[in-house]
């Protein structure tokens, strides 16, 4: 062998290694079926997802968050509030619609614990608003939870209420506390009637059931209730609501919702925009609502005081008989109670300063404070912090909804409250100090206008005495009814923050989803490549050999012919079925064999080695036909069982094997006693014989040799039926005689890896002036796209020889085996 030879062997051998994207293009075609079939389940399995699926829908809503503020609370106002700003409100009010507290009022306000179904075609379908009936629910009795409570209308003043219960006790929850409880209930059906309005009292469920008269139902008509977990209805509602500032307008939020029912999402925007509002606007009057009842607590202190110091006036006048005094002893005593009234209000204020303080020390909730301007306390400093000190506290009572207690938001607050307070305590401490010298001054100012007054008889200083403390308690009085009404006017007419501009509302919304084209699109996306992934992972690890394109790209090794298919009750084919592809076949390979022979003269017959890679590739079969058709032709030419191991040729001749070539090299039978003469002309045999222990040491005592050349003077052709040269060595040593060898690799069975064995093996010079038949040859445009032999004749249809290939015809599991094994 010559060295360019050995380097494109080379070059093949490393060829093999790539992917043949050619031969997996051609798989795909060839299999373009199989892939419609997957395409089209994956349609149907869309359709039917689609079909089932509800439609989803999405509304919005626009809300306002401003800071409107009271058309009452105007510079002249005595009570002043801290009403705050927009900023940080839209961030509170998008992070409080996912909190729980506030779902929780939402859904248990519109009852979505309860599902009004009916019946459809594949699932029960909400209906919710459109039920012909309504629920009064029991919410501090249990009611079933998860099960579908049947309601089949009788007629127009009764119904039927049925179910099925499969154990005998079930989970029921008290809506009113959210408590769960085991119910038991009866087995199996349960069916009872009841009237319209009356009220239903079962241990798994307590109602009363109305009828809408605007909806007519026919009678027998069947809808479904079912309740559910409270707690896992406010987790499916805690996110839904989105809220997204509305354009360059940061203070209007639009809030969206998705869902099945427009009905439903038109409710809850609603309802959420409501108890919103609600919920701001019990915040905003708090500190309103916290002065009115300091104010009232003081007010019905002040009255007591009035009530008695009247009492004591009248009895006094009834005791005495005064009812005047001179009009200089007035004046003196006019100045002397407006010196008592302020130090009366000074009083007031420093018993609310000794209030609060004591409530900043011993409380940790700090959103009861009162107004300081409630008592006439106007100094910015304190009425400046203590407006801080209750929205923070304000503020922290919010975060409790969404924060769980520990986190570093709590500790940032209270650290800013416990500032403030340590900022207020010193207000007050010097708020103090500056009322005592006050007092201080107007005590001297009351001593003095006393020692006047105590020149008067006893009786009028008595008179003058009670009448200052009835107009001071008279004042004080009228004072807080005037705060009180100033308070709960600007609480009247206060407004929430929170307002809709656009409320939430079926204007026939079209549905969102779900995306139809998107899922067809996906099914042929996944019928399409699934298979084909299929397609590309067998064809990866297929190892076998399929058509004369993998045997020209793996091996340099020339093919001398295609033998095709063809069912047959033996394997004389040639001589049976001359004018089939199969014996054109072999005809095609003789010719082919005859142009060899002529580029290497020789003397005497010629002979012809048929071997494999392993058995059952057709070796045998090949072996008696292209001995056949050389006979045929004239040619004098005797066929060799040289397969020690696993002889076959004889059955076709109609021979025995008991004495054949191993009892010739062994001595024991003469060449004309083992010599088989056929029923075909010029064609001889000589069988194998019985099986030896030691095939390999017979076929190497040089018998063979000696057997071959007189043979060479007798026949113009021996055909050598060898062992696979795979499997054992007696192929090999038998090589060595052959002037061609024929290496028969039969298609959808012989593995590749045999190709790089005999490619080793001829490089060599194991193995010399080899050509390969392929066998089981069948024409597929995915395997062979192209082969440069130019072998047009041979590939014949069906399946040949059945005393070859063993087995009978083809089962419906055998066609579907093979369709995979075409995979």
């Amino acid at each position: 062998m010559s060295y360019n030879e050995f380097e494109d062997l080379d070059h093949i051998e490393s060829k093999g290694m790539t992917f043949d994207f050619k031969g997996f293009l051609f798989k795909v075609l060839h299999l373009w079926k199989f892939i419609l079939l997957s395409i089209g389940i994956a349609l149907i399995i869309a359709y039917s997802i689609n079909v089932r699926k509800q439609n989803i829908y999405r509304l919005g809503a626009l809300v306002s968050v401003e800071n409107d503020q009271n058309p009452f609370f105007t510079a002249n106002t005595s009570i002043s509030f801290n009403w705050g700003g927009v900023s940080g409100k839209v961030g509170k009010i998008i992070t409080t619609l996912g909190t729980r507290k506030h779902n929780e009022k939402v859904v248990d306000s519109l009852q979505y614990y309860v599902n009004y179904l009916v019946e459809g075609k594949y699932h029960k379908v909400d209906i919710y608003k459109a039920a012909p009936f309504t629920l009064i629910v029991d919410k501090f009795k249990p009611q079933v939870l998860g099960s579908y409570i049947g309601i089949r209308f009788i007629n127009n003043s009764e119904y039927e209420i049925f179910t099925i219960f499969e154990s005998e006790f079930v989970t029921g929850q008290i809506y009113s506390n959210k408590q769960k409880e085991r119910i038991k209930v009866p087995l199996g059906e349960f069916n009872e009637r009841f009237r319209f309005g009356e009220k239903v009292a079962l241990p798994f469920l307590n109602l009363t059931l109305l009828s809408k008269p605007s909806i007519s139902v026919k009678s027998q008509s069947e809808y479904f209730i079912r309740f559910l977990d409270f707690d896992g209805i406010v987790n499916q509602y805690k996110n839904k609501v989105m809220a997204t500032p509305s354009g360059q307008t940061s203070s209007v939020l639009r809030l969206s919702m998705m869902g099945n029912n427009k009905a439903k999402i038109v409710d809850y925007l609603n309802a959420t925009v409501a108890i919103l509002s609600k919920t701001e606007l019990e915040h905003k009057n708090q500190y309103a609502t916290n002065t009115i009842k300091f104010i009232d607590s003081s007010l019905a202190a002040v009255n007591v005081d009035l009530k008695a110091v009247n009492e004591e006036m009248n009895d006094f006048r009834r005791q005495n008989k005064i009812f005047d005094v001179d009009e200089e002893v007035l004046e003196i005593s006019g100045k002397l109670k407006l010196i008592e009234a302020q130090k009366e209000g000074i009083n007031k204020k420093l018993q609310y300063l000794d209030v609060l303080e004591n409530y900043l020390r011993t409380k940790i909730d700090y959103t009861d404070i009162a107004a300081p301007s409630s008592v006439g306390i106007e100094e910015s400093n304190i009425l400046a912090s203590v407006g801080k000190i209750t929205n923070l506290a304000i503020e922290r009572q919010n975060l409790e909804a969404t924060t769980k207690e520990g986190s570093t938001l709590f500790k940032e607050l209270d650290s800013r409250i416990d500032a403030e307070k340590n900022v207020l305590f010193e207000i007050i401490k010097g708020t103090k100090r500056t009322f005592d010298i006050q007092l201080s001054t107007i005590n001297s100012q009351i001593a003095k206008f006393e020692a006047e007054l105590s020149k008067l008889p006893e009786e009028q200083q008595q008179f003058l005495k009670i009448q200052r403390k009835l107009d001071l308690s008279q004042e004080a009085y009228n004072i807080y009814l005037a705060k009180r009404s100033e308070a709960a006017i600007v609480k009247a007419a206060n407004v929430s923050d929170i307002s809709m501009i656009d409320e939430a509302k079926d204007i026939g919304n079209p549905p969102i989803g779900p995306n139809k084209s998107l899922n067809y699109m996906m099914a042929l996306m996944v019928g399409f490549f699934a298979p084909l992934g299929l397609i590309f992972v067998v064809f990866l690890l297929d190892t076998t050999i399929h058509g004369s394109d993998e045997v020209e790209r793996l091996s340099s090794i020339p093919i001398i012919g295609l033998v095709g298919k063809y069912r047959y009750k033996n394997n004389l084919v040639v001589l049976e079925k001359s004018k089939s592809a199969v014996a054109e076949s072999f005809r095609a390979i003789r010719s082919s064999l005859q142009f060899f022979y002529k580029q290497t003269p020789k003397e005497g017959g010629r002979t012809v080695m048929v071997t494999s890679s392993v058995s059952g590739e057709g070796k045998t079969f090949c072996s008696i036909n292209v001995a056949t058709a050389y006979a045929l032709s004239g040619k004098k030419t005797i066929l060799l069982g040289l397969d020690l191991r696993k002889p076959k040729i004889f059955n076709d001749f109609n021979l025995t094997n008991d004495h054949g070539l191993v009892n010739y090299f062994l001595g024991d039978k003469s060449f004309e006693s083992v010599l088989n003469t056929t029923h075909i002309e010029n064609l001889d045999v000589i069988t194998s014989g019985p099986i030896p222990p030691n095939p390999s040491e017979i076929l190497m005592r040089g018998k063979l040799d000696e057997l071959l050349s007189a043979l060479r003077q007798t026949y113009d052709i021996i055909v050598l039926d060898t062992p696979p040269v795979g499997l054992v060595t007696d192929a090999l040593e038998i090589a060595n005689f052959a002037d061609a060898i024929l290496f028969v690799i039969r298609l959808d069975y012989t593995k590749k890896g045999m190709l790089h064995l005999v490619n080793a093996k001829y490089r060599k010079g194991e193995l010399k002036n080899m050509s390969y038949i392929l066998n089981f040859y069948k024409h597929r445009t995915n395997q062979n796209y192209g082969y440069g032999y130019g072998y047009g004749y041979g590939y014949g249809y069906g399946v040949y020889g059945e005393a070859y290939h063993e087995g009978g015809k083809t089962t419906v599991l055998g066609r579907v085996k093979q369709f995979f094994r075409q995979i």
